[in-house]
Formats: structure tokens, C-alpha cells, sequence
């Protein structure tokens, strides 16, 4: 072996110290050099599908039979319109990938435990020069030594790490006989006070379930939250439809009544000044159409983003909503029952009670950390001695060993950092008791403001309906006393257009009742089961 001489010395320990002084002013990570190197492996990355587990993909318990046409208008219920938001919406598949990371990071923590296999393979060598002491003369020794070591170690959950390894070494030298040696060894150390016992090791696995499951009810409430958006996006068209129908018949009425009034002026019947209402009411009512046939297109675009047809061109589609929004509607008689529901089935609500088993499980931790660190170790080994590889091994079963044992202690003066730590767990703990019962407040107040809402629509329908059949008969007796002479143009617009927000009103509460009994079954947490859907999630966390 050839090593350096005086002078390869004196070069290469400057350059050493200007290398290593040097490399704090260089921006190696800036190097363009190294982005081909990232490309090509970008470029060699290939997309790895991942599988979405049944509990992330809702489905209906009776799904519809529905064949989206490729094109033309669409005949389209509400039960399709759900059926093809759960399978096809853009935003719920963003939100499914959300549990299998979280459930990644579980297994990660899971992964903590795993043994772990190990081994090293070393080779060194040496040239001494030595003085012997006797005679005073110096002289030079080479050697050489080979190790191979193998072995497992695993940390338990107890607080335990044990780790056991076989290795096997060669030395040799110029000066003595070649030596192989072969070792047994099994260590163990055991934590007595911080880090003892799977109550606190394992809480990191414990909250990383919960995790996941915070995960899925977050994904529950988001789906429940999206099926109230699109069928309120499907009875928003419907009543857009509706209005649009109002809308036209009403714009015929007065035009026929703008002809009437005209055809008398002719034959001097009326004077010209009557003509001025009827053509502002023709006016009047071609603006509210065209607000109308904007509102349509507009309440059509979001529901069509919301069911995602697949289409070519999804946008473009025709949808013809055939569902009838007319009910016979109930008063709310079991308003009580239905806060209990809130309380049992909001996802919210299960979502803030993990966060609170989160941070009171993190009190554990941070508890046992305010310990001091008592640990119990041991290590066992045994040592074959021989001049060949086979007899080191052989020589295992001799009377040469090693017993270590002992205890290992430390501690942190003052402990400000676990103390702080503990303090800001009890505080979160507190602080997500807190939430959990805000929460429960809101969820109250909300069950009870939409109940408020369905309970206004209730009646809203047959007062709407009774005021628009005292509003007709208005305007007949209005068109009555115009047609004998005793009434006005201006009169009958304004009978006409009373009669038009009559009707419109009427369906409205139709349409909103529909809505608030949606609203009602969100803030009470049952809309997905109401629909026949089916989301597994975890059991209720009390």
C-alpha cells in the first residue's frame, strides 16, 4: 500500500482546509447540474394507482336505474341527480383520497415497532512503526482486520429494546498469527420510569387511529354536506323552471291585455293614455323573463358541476328536472327526539370528541414525561477464540463470555421543557372540552333555527296558496269592471302583476320546504341514511 509522503502532506492538507472553508460560500443545491439529474427521474417516475377503501365510497343503497345519454336533453329525478354527485362529483373524489393518507400516517406510527434487520461488512488496514523496548530497535508492522456483523433489533411497546447480533472477525499482522473470532451478543434495555409500559408508547399509535377515524367523519360530513348542496342545486333549477313557465304565461296575459286596451283605443273606446300601462306591463314582464332564463342557466351550470355527467362538453348538457317538488307537508312534532339524533350523529360533533380523546391521551405523554429517564440495561455475549472461521464458531460453546449490567439515569434540572409540554396538553385538553361543548351548542341552535325554517315554510305553502286564489279572483273582477267600462287599464296590470308574484311566492314555499327539510336533516346528521346511502364509518366515540 502506497501512502503519502512529506511534501503529498504539505499539498493536501491546505487544500482540505480550503475546501472545507470554501464550502460554506458554495450553493451546491443550486447547481443546474443537478436538475437533469431530477428530471430524469421524474421522468422515469410512473403513476402508481392507489386503491380507495370501501369505507371512503359512498354509495346508494338502491341506486337508480339511470343511462346518462351521450347527448341531447336529459330527463333527470333527484334520486339520479344524487346518484351520479356520489359517483362523479370532482370535489368528493379529491376529499376520498384524504382517510388514506391519514391512514398511512397510522401505519407509520405502527411502523415505530417493526424489527429491524441489520448488518455491516468492514475491512481496515494499518502500517505501524513500532520500537521495541528490549533492544531499541524499530521496526514496521501491517495488519489487516475483516468484520461481518449481523443482527435484529426491535423496540416494544413495554419500553423495551433488545437487540441481538452474530458477528465474525479475521485480524492479521506481519507480527502475530492470524486470529478469527466469532460473537454472540444480546442486549437489552428496559425503561423504568419515562417511556415505561405501552400506555404511553403506544399513544402515538392510538391518536394516529383516531386520526383516521376524524378522517372518515370529516369525509361523512363532507359528503352529507355535498348531497344537501346538490339536491338544494336541483329544486333551486326546478323552481327557476317553474318561474320561467309564470314567467311566459304571465307575459301572454298582458300581451293580450296590451291588445285588448289597443283595439279599444282604435274604435275610441279608450282613450290613448290607457295604452301607456298596458305596454308598460308587456315591458315589465319581458325583463322579469329575461332575469328568469338567466336564473335557469345559471341554477342549470351549478347543478350540472355538482352530478359532473361525464360528458364531452358536461356544461353543454340539457337537463329536464322530472321530479314533482309538491308535498304534503307535517308540522315537526318530535323536535326533541331530533336534537338527540343531532347529538348522536352530527360528524362534527364525533370529530371534536376524537379531538378531545387526542389531547386527552396526549396528557399521557406528557405526564410521563416529567419523569426522570431510568433505564435498566444488559448485555450478553459469547466469544469463540480460533485460527479458522469454522472453529471460531465451534468455540461459541466454550467458557469465554461477557455480562454487562447496570442502570442509566438522567434528568433535566428544573424540567422546564416537559413542564411546559405537559401544561400546553392540559390546556388543549381543556380547551377541546370546551370546543365539544360549544359545538353541541351550535349543533342545538342549528337543529332548532332550521326546524324554526321548515315549521315557516309549512305554512307558508297553504297561506301562499290561499293568497293566490283570492288574488285571481281579484284580478277577474278587475278584468270584469274593465271590460264594462268601469275599471282602468292600470288597474288590471297592477291585479296581473299581483297575481304573478302570488304564483310565484306559491311555488317558492313549495320549493323552500323542500329545501329546509334537506337543511333539517343535515343539522340533525341523517340526510345520508334518509337518502340510502351508504358510508361506513367508525362507531360513535362517547
Amino acid at each position: 500500500m502506497t501512502f503519502l509522503g512529506p511534501i503529498g502532506r504539505l499539498i493536501l492538507i491546505p487544500a482540505a482546509a480550503l475546501l472545507a472553508l470554501s464550502g460554506g460560500c458554495l450553493q451546491i443545491d443550486r447547481w443546474r447540474l443537478f436538475d437533469a439529474d431530477l428530471e430524469s427521474h421524474l421522468r422515469k417516475e410512473t403513476v402508481r394507482p392507489i386503491t380507495l377503501p370501501e369505507e371512503v365510497q359512498p354509495e346508494l343503497a338502491e341506486p337508480p336505474p339511470f343511462t346518462l345519454p351521450d347527448a341531447g336533453p336529459v330527463d333527470l329525478s333527484i334520486e339520479q341527480a344524487i346518484l351520479l354527485t356520489l359517483h362523479n362529483n370532482r370535489d368528493l373524489k379529491v376529499r376520498q383520497i384524504s382517510p388514506v393518507i391519514t391512514g398511512a400516517f397510522e401505519q407509520i406510527e405502527r411502523g415505530v415497532f417493526d424489527p429491524e434487520l441489520f448488518a455491516e461488512l468492514s475491512y481496515g488496514s494499518e502500517r505501524l512503526s513500532e520500537t521495541d523496548r528490549a533492544t531499541g530497535t524499530q521496526f514496521n508492522v501491517e495488519g489487516s482486520e475483516r468484520t461481518a456483523v449481523a443482527g435484529i433489533r426491535q423496540d416494544l411497546p413495554t419500553g423495551t429494546t433488545f437487540e441481538a447480533a452474530v458477528g465474525q472477525s479475521r485480524s492479521s499482522s506481519d507480527r502475530t498469527p492470524e486470529q478469527q473470532t466469532a460473537r454472540l451478543g444480546l442486549s437489552i434495555t428496559q425503561s423504568l420510569l419515562r417511556g415505561f409500559g405501552p400506555a404511553v408508547n403506544l399513544v402515538s399509535v392510538r391518536q394516529a387511529e383516531l386520526d383516521t377515524l376524524a378522517s372518515l367523519y370529516e369525509l361523512r360530513g363532507f359528503t352529507e354536506a355535498l348531497l344537501a348542496e346538490a339536491e338544494t342545486a336541483y329544486w333551486n333549477y326546478v323552481l327557476a323552471r317553474q318561474e320561467i313557465e309564470i314567467f311566459e304565461r304571465s307575459l301572454e296575459v298582458a300581451q293580450r291585455q296590451r291588445q285588448e286596451v289597443e283595439l279599444r283605443i282604435e274604435v275610441g273606446i279608450l282613450p290613448k293614455i290607457e295604452a301607456a300601462a298596458a305596454r308598460a306591463e308587456v315591458a315589465l314582464r319581458e325583463q322579469a323573463l329575461i332575469d328568469a332564463r338567466s336564473l335557469v342557466e345559471e341554477t342549470r351550470l351549478r347543478l350540472l358541476r355538482l352530478i359532473n355527467p361525464g360528458a364531452e362538453r358536461p356544461l353543454d348538457l340539457r337537463v329536464d328536472a322530472t321530479s314533482d317538488p309538491a308535498i304534503d307537508p307535517e308540522p315537526i312534532a318530535d323536535l326533541d327526539d331530533r336534537l338527540d339524533l343531532a347529538e348522536r350523529s352530527r360528524p362534527d360533533l364525533s370529530e371534536a370528541r376524537l379531538r378531545l380523546t387526542q389531547n386527552r391521551l396526549e396528557t399521557i405523554v406528557t405526564r410521563n414525561g416529567l419523569l426522570p429517564r431510568l433505564d435498566f440495561f444488559i448485555a450478553l455475549g459469547q466469544t469463540g477464540f480460533a485460527g479458522s472461521f469454522s472453529d471460531s464458531f465451534r468455540e461459541l460453546n466454550g467458557e469465554t463470555y461477557d455480562v454487562t449490567a447496570g442502570v442509566r439515569l438522567s434528568h433535566f434540572l428544573g424540567n422546564r421543557t416537559a413542564k411546559a409540554l405537559d401544561r400546553a396538553a392540559r390546556a388543549s385538553r381543556r380547551q377541546a372540552a370546551e370546543a365539544v361543548d360549544n359545538l353541541r351548542q351550535l349543533v342545538r341552535l342549528d337543529v332548532r333555527l332550521v326546524a324554526n325554517e321548515v315549521e315557516r315554510a309549512r305554512q307558508q305553502i297553504s297561506a301562499t296558496r290561499a293568497t293566490r286564489i283570492l288574488l285571481e279572483e281579484t284580478l277577474a273582477a278587475e278584468e270584469e269592471r274593465f271590460s264594462v267600462g268601469s275599471g282602468t287599464a292600470l288597474l288590471v296590470a297592477q291585479a296581473q302583476r299581483d297575481l304573478l308574484a302570488g304564483r310565484i311566492a306559491e311555488v317558492e314555499a313549495i320549493v323552500q320546504y323542500r329545501i329546509a327539510l334537506v337543511d333539517l336533516y343535515l343539522a340533525e346528521g341523517s340526510l345520508l341514511e334518509r337518502r340510502g346511502v351508504r358510508l361506513p364509518a367508525a362507531g360513535q366515540i362517547p
